[in-house]
């Protein structure tokens, strides 16, 4: 019976075999072992076009997929929408679309192996047409709530010195990311962020809530210099640097209090001299909150003494309404706009997110004189981790980092459509607004166009592009957005 079952074996095995080598594959449905003969794939000749299209569907059966369709100008009209644009009429200048970097981004981003790093990474920040081409980050100076626990770079009470600041606590996880990061991409914009002084600075010794004691305005615009030489150090230059991180919420953890007359009183006597004095080039960006509140940095930017150091203004859009943001453009014409924060939340929909965020951030803050736009934030674990105690326990990462395993999420198709597209450089440039499909168009430094459409009606729309007295003609199905480029 050994010597029968043996060859029984045998026989099973040497079938088996020969099975394989009959060119069958398992399908990736997720089914069961259903097989199928291998079939040839066919290579898809490019078609000739004039505008080449990206584009992401609602129902995510696309995902910034370049399509392979002829989209060729031509004279004449038809009886669909037209979206005409105009390289003559030029607007901001971009400089960048991306994410924040959080101190929680920045350990699931080392915690993956050095293939899988650099591979995401190269996925991210490079320039080359086969990634996505992040163009700005923001980070946080010391903790934020996406952070494991709360620190600042000097917990020593009374240390107005700040003999006792380190940036060690970064060393581990952002500073070496940060570094990879530049070395892929080294021209790309960084703004960094407070969401707390150092507790024993504020007035209720504690990282949530309280707000900046006077008596260490000057400690604490020290601090600012300290951080941004010393990340000058690191190999790593700041850009720009906001005051507080939405200084009307004292709720988070970390958080400050810091009305608009405290931080027009702190630029204006401490930061602004310090950063002069130190030959500090950094801009200064004030306010960093919901658009429900422009009188915020209006007035700050109407404080003779205060308007000399700031570049310009800061926001979010968790309150308010987008369209409150470029009227402080027309205020103050010469001073910067910025989209700086806008989180996607566990539990939204797909199609819904992508619908709202194009929209309102999109299109809607870089036609608002936006120079930027950035989501919040660039990674989190499946439980939406790190976070402090008390921190965003929902907020939904671009990518999704467990292990080895990067899930790809809503936000960043959303930031994907323009920072592959609109480099930094660009200018925006005029196209028509149309009722449902929403679209902002962008002239980049090497004479490509970029025109990006949504479509927020719930069917399929024809429309036209219309440039220099000659149309093309697309569709888009409900939901969808496209990048356009010619």
């Amino acid at each position: 019976m050994k010597n029968i079952t043996r060859y029984t074996y045998l026989l099973v095995l040497l079938g088996l075999l020969a099975m394989g080598a009959a060119c069958t594959k398992k399908t990736s449905s997720g089914g069961n072992d259903n097989t199928q003969p291998v079939t040839p794939v066919t290579p898809v000749t490019p078609v000739k076009t004039d505008v080449n299209m990206w584009l992401t569907q609602a129902d995510q059966s696309q995902l910034l997929k370049k399509q392979n369709t002829a989209l060729l100008f031509a004279p004449g009209g038809n009886s669909n929408p037209t979206i005409n644009v105009d390289t003559t009429q030029t607007y901001q200048t971009i400089d960048g679309f991306g994410f924040a970097l959080t101190g929680g981004s920045a350990y699931l981003l080392n915690s993956l192996d050095a293939t899988h790093k650099t591979a995401l990474l190269n996925e991210l920040f490079a320039t080359d047409s086969a990634h996505i081409g992040i163009s700005y980050l923001r980070i946080t100076i010391g903790a934020s709530d996406m952070s494991a626990a709360t620190f600042s770079y000097d917990d020593v009470p009374g240390d107005v010195s700040l003999a006792n600041f380190s940036l060690d606590k970064e060393k581990n996880d952002l500073i070496p990311i940060l570094q990879k990061i530049i070395a892929i991409n080294p021209n790309i914009k960084i703004l960094a962020c407070p969401w707390s002084a150092p507790a024993w600075m504020k007035s209720n010794n504690n990282f949530t809530g309280g707000s900046l004691q006077a008596q260490y305005y000057s400690a604490y615009a020290d601090y600012f210099v300290k951080y941004i030489q010393g990340m000058k150090a690191n190999g790593i230059t700041i850009d720009a640097i906001t005051p507080q991180n939405e200084p009307l919420n004292a709720y988070n953890t970390p958080a400050m209090l810091m009305v608009a007359t405290d931080e027009a009183n702190f630029i204006k006597n401490n930061l602004g001299p310090a950063f002069k004095a130190a030959n500090i080039t950094t801009k200064i960006i004030c306010y960093d909150h919901n658009a429900d509140h422009p009188e915020y940095a209006t007035s700050i930017l109407a404080d003779a003494a205060a308007n000399p150091y700031v570049d310009g203004s800061a926001f979010h859009l968790y309150g308010g309404n987008v369209n409150s943001i470029g009227p402080v453009h027309t205020a103050y014409p010469t001073k910067n706009l910025y989209f700086t924060e806008q989180a996607t939340f566990a539990g939204g929909s797909f199609g819904g997110d992508l619908s709202w965020h194009v929209s309102n951030l999109i299109v809607g803050a870089t036609r608002n004189w936006c120079r930027n736009v950035l989501e919040w934030n660039l990674a989190s674990d499946p439980n939406y981790g790190p976070h402090t105690t008390g921190g965003c326990s929902t907020c939904l990462g671009a990518v999704t980092i467990g292990g080895t395993s990067v899930t790809r999420n809503v936000s960043y198709y959303i930031i994907a459509h323009a920072s592959k597209f609109v480099r930094p450089g660009a200018v925006r440039i005029a196209s028509d607004q149309q009722n449902t499909l929403l679209n902002v168009a962008f002239k980049n430094t090497d004479g490509t166009k970029v025109l990006i459409v949504l479509n927020t009606a719930a069917s399929a729309q024809q429309f036209n592009i219309g440039f220099n007295s000659k149309i093309v003609s697309t569709s888009l199905a409900g939901g969808a957005v496209a990048t356009y480029v010619w």
